[in-house]
Formats: structure tokens, C-alpha cells, sequence
């Protein structure tokens, strides 16, 4: 089996590679993701997941490198990762309001044959609405810095969920069954 390198150091996404039974290597990008779009948000998440994706790609001579960003769109929002607790506050209590677009962008480059694929998928997330309790108790047991959103809903962010339209594992972060169908592209098999 060849190489596969993923570019996060997102836990979560090198959970769901281990879930399907790859075997990867992690490598960091020094990219900073942009979080203003021009054309659309599914644009623009896959525009930072190849950009880090070719930040790392560059340290290899052969492998293929999976890359992801994720962010949650509300109304013409874009909610990243929050820079401070108040900032994830203010993410939480918003998201709790209304329903919201979870868009994670994929990039996978095969470095051996010169090939690079994106793609991006989108799910639509209705939460309960928190009072201000609720997400204060909810931050001193899990820290939001590292969350699009500011929660996780494959931990104890699950019980605000209502319910979710579309894939489940984009909302943590990777939507396997995507990437799945790009990685057999590279004549990667899960199976």
C-alpha cells in the first residue's frame, strides 16, 4: 500500500482514518486558511484544503496526501475556529438560534502520478437552542479552540444536536464516503 500522508493535526480526522483502517503519517501545513469567501463557501473550503494539501505534498517525493477544511456557514456567516473562549461563546450561542451548513473541502494529491482531486461536501445541522449555562458548563469540560463551531458532535456536543441532514462525518471533520470515492481514483482501496 502506498504512502498516505494527511495534512491536519486535527484528532478527529486522524480518528476517522484509523475508523476505516488507514494506515497514515501525519504532516502539518503551515497554511493559514482564508475565512472570507468571494464565489461560495464550498469553494472556498476546498481552495484552503489544496492549498494545504500542496504545502505538504512539496516535503514528498511519493505518496498521496489528504488534506480537509471544514468550517460552518450561518446565514452568510462563516463560524471557524473560535480565537478565544468568548469568541466560541458567541459561535455556540449563535449556532444554537437557527439551522447551519457544515462545508468541509477535500484535496487529495497523488504525488506518483501527478494527479490532484477536491471536492467538498455540505450537511445542514439543527441544534437545540443553549442558554448561557449550558454552554459555560459545556466549555469546562471540552475545549472548543480546536472545533469549526466550537463543538464536537462525536462528544459531548452531540446532545445539542437535533438532527443532522446529510453526511454525519462531515460534521467532525472528513466525510468518508467522498474521500473514499477520490482515494479509489489513486487506486487506494479501503476495502
Amino acid at each position: 500500500m502506498r504512502k498516505i500522508i494527511l495534512a491536519s493535526r486535527s484528532k478527529a480526522r486522524q480518528k476517522l482514518l484509523r475508523q476505516i483502517g488507514l494506515k497514515f503519517e501525519v504532516s502539518i501545513s503551515r497554511v493559514k486558511e482564508k475565512r472570507a469567501f468571494k464565489k461560495s463557501c464550498s469553494s472556498l473550503v476546498m481552495e484552503n484544503a489544496l492549498k494545504k494539501a500542496r504545502d505538504v505534498a512539496q516535503r514528498y517525493k511519493k505518496g498521496i496526501v489528504v488534506s480537509a477544511d471544514t468550517v460552518v456557514l450561518v446565514g452568510k456567516k462563516i463560524i471557524g475556529k473560535p480565537k478565544n473562549l468568548k469568541d466560541a461563546f458567541n459561535a455556540l450561542k449563535a449556532l444554537s438560534k437557527k439551522p447551519q451548513w457544515v462545508y468541509s473541502g477535500i484535496a487529495v494529491i497523488d504525488i506518483d502520478n501527478k494527479k490532484t482531486y477536491t471536492d467538498y461536501e455540505k450537511t445542514k445541522v439543527y441544534m437545540y437552542r443553549l442558554n448561557d449555562k449550558q454552554i459555560k458548563d459545556y466549555f469546562k469540560r471540552t475545549s472548543p479552540l480546536d472545533k469549526a463551531g466550537s463543538f464536537d458532535i462525536q462528544g459531548r456536543g452531540a446532545i445539542f444536536i437535533d438532527r443532522v441532514e446529510g453526511c454525519y462525518y462531515n460534521v467532525v471533520g472528513l466525510p468518508l464516503a467522498k474521500l473514499a470515492r477520490i482515494l479509489e481514483k489513486t487506486n487506494t482501496r479501503i476495502f
